[in-house]
């Protein structure tokens, strides 16, 4: 019905930066929250940041001030700008997107497949 493909992750050394992108595509009446969460090894999945669709946004504690979201309303695509990365960020960082359906107009959370992430020391 609705499908997020992810891209961007890939190895980076520590300070680097990685821009990851995640577009929504299918039967979209429209989108609501988009954000980005991220499940480390050993760790729960945890939320990273998320923005609305009026472009407020939220960051966890760990990333505020080295992560930015965004997103593009007209490409259904919400974006995680990554600077200053460190060995902790390593994770999978799957995107979500709170989306009513052009098919039944309930809304759903979607989910994209993850991407990896791996920062160097």
């Amino acid at each position: 019905q609705v499908l997020l493909v992810e891209s961007g992750g890939g190895l980076v050394q520590a300070g680097g930066s990685l821009r990851l992108s995640c577009a929504a595509s299918g039967s979209i009446f429209r989108i609501n929250d988009m954000g980005w969460y991220r499940q480390a090894p050993g760790k729960q999945r945890e939320l990273v940041a998320a923005i609305t669709s009026g472009g407020n946004t939220n960051y966890a504690d760990s990333v505020k001030g080295r992560f930015a979201i965004s997103r593009d309303n007209a490409k259904n695509t919400v974006y995680l700008q990554m600077n200053s990365l460190k060995p902790e960020d390593t994770a999978v960082y799957y995107c979500y997107s709170e989306t009513m359906s052009g098919l039944d107009f309930k809304t759903y959370d979607y989910w994209g497949q993850g991407t990896q992430v791996t920062v160097s020391s």
